[in-house]
């Protein structure tokens, strides 16, 4: 592969993530107001149940399908190729949307957590998009492709917010559909963009479920030297849920926001978080290193997350851009590192093992976070603060393990270099 044909499929998977991440996060500044401000119904009022617990329910069962699908997907695209699984999981991820808005019009609860599971299960592709990135060093140097990459998710999560914040006027159903068409231009972008590759592997359905089964992307917990980064990026992530999915309820419970100000903040939030890993996390990361940006962007969102929930209206977009400043540097760490140091094992499975770790924490905190917002919502952000500051120390705490693993990675590189 020649340089500038590594450019054009990086274009082309920074597309694709923009648009997928645009379609996941339409719903986002949407469904606060809908299931806590909204005239009641049998979707938000589901059995007499409290709305905070149904809206952190329906934010676990998305989160709940997306761990389940980069449980596989990904080491599923290292056997049968990225093309061929993505397509199919685009296709099941479009029908997922058209499912979730039959679902609000005829007002089912189980309907939509059901569909918001499918939606899920099928867009354990994101890691399918990092994995190509990733394969695209040495002709694009590995942190440049995985941060371009990052700042296309966070285009999406930019995007999203933007459209489903002013589509909501028009109904909740309304924007998921417009979630739906934006996976199928993903869907043929892919489609005439990602060329099929042979792969020389045995695709008989007893493989399949033994890719599932026993080279599934939690199989690299095996491996004792990822531990300490895994644990890094739970408790990491369980932090950064706790903030991504009950800042909307903050808005409406302490600011008495709408859809359309929840989805200005998003774009100040995404915006920082574009800039900086388009423009400074690869450099950043040549003069620091993965792990010191790991602890230096981890601290210092934790303190943000410390000061957000007692701001008022008129400091709210600052802060909003100051974490996403911090997030991005910090997320863009994590791929690298996995990437680097761990992508023998299979590009594809490592980057299912970060995007599973987000889900699954994504699951807990939805599930915990609901009960605890109605006490209040500043303590499920508050939470989330502690529980960054605790993978800083886990990182602080297992640094010394980890560099020495990397230095002994880097002089095998040399070696393998001189010869």
């Amino acid at each position: 592969m020649t340089k500038q044909k590594a450019m054009w499929v990086l274009a082309s998977v920074m597309l694709l993530s923009v648009l997928g991440t645009a379609g996941i996060a339409l719903p986002y500044p949407v469904l606060a107001p809908y299931f806590l401000d909204s005239p009641p119904n049998d979707l938000t009022h589901f059995m007499g149940i409290h709305p905070k617990i149904l809206l952190g329910f329906s934010l676990a069962f998305y989160p709940l399908g997306l761990l389940i699908g980069n449980i596989f997907v990904g080491a599923l695209s290292d056997s049968y190729g990225r093309r061929k699984v993505l397509l199919i999981t685009l296709f099941g991820s479009a029908v997922g949307y058209l499912l979730t808005a039959i679902a609000v019009v005829y007002e089912s609860f189980i309907g939509f957590t059901l569909a918001r599971l499918l939606t899920g299960v099928c867009e354990g592709n994101m890691s399918i998009a990092r994995a190509i990135a990733a394969e695209l060093h040495p002709h694009i140097e590995r942190t440049k492709a995985i941060s371009m990459s990052y700042a296309a998710n966070y285009a999406g999560w930019l995007i999203g917010p933007v459209i489903g914040g002013f589509l909501v006027i028009y109904g909740v159903s309304t924007v998921f559909l417009f979630a739906a068409a934006g996976i199928g231009v993903a869907f043929v972008l892919v489609f005439f963009t990602i060329e099929r590759r042979q792969v020389a592997r045995d695709t008989s359905s007893i493989q399949f479920w033994s890719i599932i089964r026993r080279n599934n992307s939690l199989t690299l917990l095996k491996n004792k030297q990822i531990l300490p980064i895994f644990w890094f990026y739970f408790l990491y992530s369980m932090g950064l849920n706790a903030f991504y999915d009950f800042y909307p309820v903050w808005f409406v419970d302490y600011l008495d926001a709408d859809s359309q100000t929840i989805a200005w903040a998003t774009v100040a939030l995404t915006a920082c978080m574009i800039i900086v890993s388009s423009f400074w996390v690869d450099k950043l990361n040549a003069r620091f290193g993965e792990i010191k940006l790991m602890v230096v962007g981890g601290s210092l969102l934790a303190v943000a997350f410390i000061i957000q929930p007692f701001i008022g209206m008129d400091r709210v977009f600052l802060i909003f851009a100051m974490i996403g400043v911090f997030i991005a540097v910090a997320n863009g760490m994590v791929p690298t590192y996995l990437s680097k140091y761990f992508g023998h094992l299979g590009q594809g499975k490592v980057m299912g093992l970060q995007t599973s770790t987000f889900c699954v924490t994504n699951v807990i905190i939805a599930s915990l976070g609901g009960p605890l917002s109605i006490l209040s919502s500043r303590w499920v952000i508050l939470t989330g603060a502690g529980l960054v500051m605790a993978s800083v120390v886990v990182m602080l705490v297992t640094r010394q393990r980890q560099e020495a693993m990397m230095s002994g990675f880097d002089e095998k590189v040399a070696e393998v270099a001189n010869v």
